[in-house]
């Protein structure tokens, strides 16, 4: 983990309540495809934990939802403003062998698998993208992944209704857990993990607010998560 202040270089609307925000990067290096930042906001206590989306020499890319006062203030920044952030925070996801692996994301969900596809594909793997949101107004990240993989956008409905249509030996999912829940019980017999979110305080394991159980006893979301694997999730 580190604490870091960083330099806006952009923050846009880019879709109904939904904001890209790119700051520059010149020292972080994410470890893994899933992890997230937690930002300081002015005027907020807590911090805000956002998934990182894309991440390259120059910006960190991440993708909010504006839902509260915290949300609502950061989408005010503006480039050249300076915004503190704790990093590289969670256990990101695990690449496992696959030739086709399916990454399925709901809403704000979508984002972390955006950096993940770009590392399946070094990976020499060639990934699927099964996005969920609920409008179209809702959209966002559909050009980008389709400019990296094969795209599948639903709005409306369930995203597993696209399940059946879909060839893949191996799952990635982020969403709210209901999604997550109906993954689980629609997707093949395949590895697979899922990006699990908790309300969180600290956002590196210390004050157990986000602690869930699993089968191997209880884990704290924001430290030994957010990825779980299928074997370890207890749905409650």
């Amino acid at each position: 983990m580190q604490q870091l202040d960083f330099t806006v270089l952009s923050n846009e609307k880019i879709a109904k309540d939904i904001y890209q925000l790119r700051i520059a990067n010149c020292k972080l290096r994410i470890a893994a495809p899933g992890q997230f930042v937690n930002l300081q906001i002015d005027g907020c206590y807590l911090r805000r934990p956002i998934s990182v989306c894309d991440c390259s020499e120059d910006a960190l890319t991440l993708i909010y939802k504006v839902v509260g006062q915290g949300t609502a203030r950061l989408a005010q920044y503006r480039a050249g403003e300076s915004i503190n952030a704790l990093t590289g925070l969670g256990n990101g996801y695990t690449i496992v062998p696959a030739e086709r692996p399916l990454l399925i994301g709901g809403g704000v969900g979508v984002p972390p698998l955006y950096y993940l596809a770009k590392k399946l594909l070094e990976a020499g793997q060639e990934p699927i993208a099964l996005l969920g949101f609920n409008a179209i107004d809702d959209v966002f990240y559909k050009d980008e992944f389709a400019a990296l993989c094969e795209t599948v956008v639903k709005t409306g409905g369930y995203v597993t209704d696209a399940l059946p249509g879909l060839a893949y030996d191996a799952l990635y999912c982020c969403g709210p857990e209901p999604m997550l829940k109906a993954v689980y019980n629609a997707a093949l017999d395949v590895p697979a993990r899922y990006s699990f979110e908790r309300r969180m305080a600290c956002g590196f394991g210390a004050c157990m607010v986000c602690s869930c159980k699993t089968i191997t006893g209880y884990k704290r979301i924001c430290k030994e998560g957010p990825i779980l694997t299928k074997e370890e999730i207890l749905w409650t």
